[in-house]
């Protein structure tokens, strides 16, 4: 009983942590979704490699998106014709720099730690996404001149018009696409109130509800349940932790908040800053849903590309965060009982609460759903609904 009461207490703990910092994010997120364009990402990424890739890693600085929502969009940006090494940047860039992800690790692991995660993540998506380019570029010049090099057929285009038969030049299909006078472009969105609490707490915090609460609880349960002595023996060997946590961080389905309990309680349990620097890049960036997509849309040489590139860069990192900055204390909590403030505790309150409805909601519409495909009565009693 007693450690299920601890289990409890340190979850309060990293809750009381952070939710003032995710609810404030979450709001500035709802609020920069009303005042960027949704082309605005879209519009600026072109095919120049360089370009590309920077801009798509700035962009998504700003952008109010997290790990889970990030996926549909760089799918529409690869359909909109950006360049792969440009949907890799705006993959690792937007969650790890979004507004309430860097709150969040302030609020766990100070400024300091916060601005060499958003600084260095930006350099990982960077190379990530130029070496892709590089690798794309020498491809295409292969292709191009395996193609120049072809034997050329019996028959050439101008021997059909020689022959005496005709080809009609393709008719221009006319632009459906309207200018921006036209009515019937889409207007420029009005900023509103309840669009910014609706996208915050509705949108956004739906995607990030689930892992964030898995968060919460591992993170618990490692300091509750984690014994010290193994701990030590595992964090105390510094290049083995930095592996050990690169291999677990990988395919774990955590989003850039979500995983920053989970650090923050390894750090409790003795691990260091640069291997909580590793956990946090190389889990929200590399995750099974992610690497999957990449392969999907981006193919095998990419995906193999975008995980060997973000788990060395983040070893890299990781190493030189512990070299030089690794005596500075940087971890905002600890395991003694601290006085909360009333605002974090409404904060807190308000976050468990959101949490609760967006689970439920979901697991009711979903019961809602395969009642509704039971019986054409109840099909149409739910439509009335």
């Amino acid at each position: 009983m007693e450690l299920f009461l601890d289990l409890a207490n340190n979850l309060l703990k990293l809750l009381d942590a952070m939710s003032l910092y995710v609810m404030t994010g979450l709001l500035i997120a709802g609020v920069l979704k009303q005042l960027i364009p949704d082309d605005f990402v879209s519009s600026h990424l072109g095919k120049d490699s360089t370009t590309s890739v920077i801009k798509a890693t700035l962009f998504g600085i700003p952008l109010p998106v997290c790990s889970c929502s990030v996926i549909p969009l760089a799918q529409g940006l690869k359909k909109e014709g950006a360049s792969k090494g440009a949907v890799q940047s705006f993959l690792i860039s937007t969650p790890i720099t979004g507004v309430d992800s860097i709150l969040a690790t302030f609020s766990f692991f100070g400024l300091i730690f916060t601005v060499f995660r958003v600084i260095s993540s930006v350099i990982v998506a960077i190379v990530v996404g130029l070496i892709q380019n590089f690798v794309e570029n020498k491809e295409q010049e292969k292709i191009k001149f395996e193609e120049e090099n072809k034997p050329k057929p019996a028959f050439s285009a101008a021997d059909i018009y020689t022959s005496g038969f005709s080809v009609a030049a393709p008719k221009k299909q006319e632009s459906s696409s309207c200018g921006c006078a036209a009515s019937s472009c889409a207007t420029q969105k009005s900023f509103s109130i309840k669009s910014v609490f609706s996208y915050a707490y509705g949108t956004l915090f739906s995607d990030m509800a689930k892992s964030l609460l898995i968060g919460l609880v591992l993170g618990a349960a490692f300091t509750t349940f984690m014994p010290q002595e193994y701990a030590k023996l595992l964090f105390d060997n510094q290049i083995l932790t930095y592996f050990v946590i690169l291999i677990f961080a990988m395919p774990l389905y955590t989003c850039a908040t979500a995983s920053l309990p989970i650090a923050a309680a390894l750090m409790l349990q003795g691990m260091s800053a640069g291997a909580a620097f590793i956990f946090l890049t190389a889990g929200p960036a590399t995750s099974a849903v992610t690497m999957s997509v990449v392969y999907k849309i981006l193919g095998r040489t990419s995906l193999i590309i975008y995980s060997v590139t973000i788990a060395i860069m983040a070893l890299i990192f990781g190493f030189g965060f512990d070299l030089f900055l690794g005596n500075i204390p940087i971890l905002n909590i600890s395991h003694e009982h601290e006085s909360v403030s009333l605002i974090s505790s409404i904060a807190s309150f308000l976050m468990l609460v959101l949490i609760v409805y967006h689970l439920f909601k979901d697991k009711f519409s979903k019961k809602n759903n395969a009642c509704c495909s039971n019986s054409s009565e109840e099909s149409s009693c739910c439509s009335s609904k």
